[in-house]
């Protein structure tokens, strides 16, 4: 999966079946490997961050993330994959 600068991923928590993927907290774990703490808070990264949409959770991936962070964007990805999650392309 290919992604510009000007992209962002949509990682929708639905399986090719359409049910809600679980566990009920994935997106903020998948999230979490990104995430910084300050004050006992956590901090999501803008290059991975999870949203709701439509009442349904999902996860952006900005178009940047593979060349910040190439590892964790292969990760992301074979995730996805692994799991058959549903993904959309947005442009900005």
């Amino acid at each position: 999966m290919q992604l510009e600068d000007n992209q962002k991923l949509i990682i929708i928590g639905l399986n090719a079946q359409g049910q809600k993927f679980r566990p009920s907290d994935w997106a903020e774990r998948l999230c979490g490997g990104l995430c910084t703490f300050r004050n006992r808070r956590m901090y999501y990264s803008p290059l991975l961050r999870p949203a709701v949409i439509d009442g349904v959770k999902c996860v952006i991936v900005d178009g940047k993330l593979p060349k910040d962070n190439l590892e964790m964007y292969n990760y992301v990805v074979g995730f996805v994959q692994e799991n058959a999650l549903k993904t959309e392309i947005q442009v900005n």
